[in-house]
């Protein structure tokens, strides 16, 4: 049976418990017309209560590319010319939290707090192209 898509899957990171969601959305400005896309990525502690959600986004762009499925991945971000993250992936996601702390956010914050996600990006990358050594291909 497959995974139902707005189903939060179960993360565990450094003995910490992490439901996490992707949503892809569209900004609608006064045109009507869908602008750009962006993917959030939100991560919140479980069990409710211990901390607040970790929201990190990630907004199209020049040079970056958020594309929302056909003909790249559906979860697929990154720039034009460099690193990429399929936020599919558990390990993406974790490479995120990970790249996250390091940039400051404590696990245990109680208010939620939103992050550019291109700032995290090539840290994260990087972080998941040393995972795949001869072990992991």
């Amino acid at each position: 049976m497959p995974r139902r898509p707005r189903k939060p899957r179960r993360l565990v990171a450094d003995g910490r418990v992490y439901l996490w969601t992707l949503r892809h959305s569209h900004s609608v400005p006064d045109s009507g017309r869908s602008a750009s896309c962006r993917e959030v990525l939100t991560l919140c502690p479980h069990p409710a209560g211990i901390g607040g959600p970790l929201r990190i986004v990630f907004v199209e762009g020049p040079g970056r590319y958020v594309p929302g499925g056909f003909p790249m991945g559906s979860g697929d971000v990154g720039y034009v010319r460099g690193a990429w993250l399929n936020l599919h992936e558990p390990g993406a996601v974790r490479a995120l939290l990970d790249a996250a702390a390091a940039h400051g956010w404590p696990p245990g914050q109680r208010q939620a707090l939103e992050i550019d996600g291109w700032l995290l990006l090539e840290t994260a990358a990087a972080a998941r192209a040393g995972d795949a050594g001869p072990a992991g291909q």
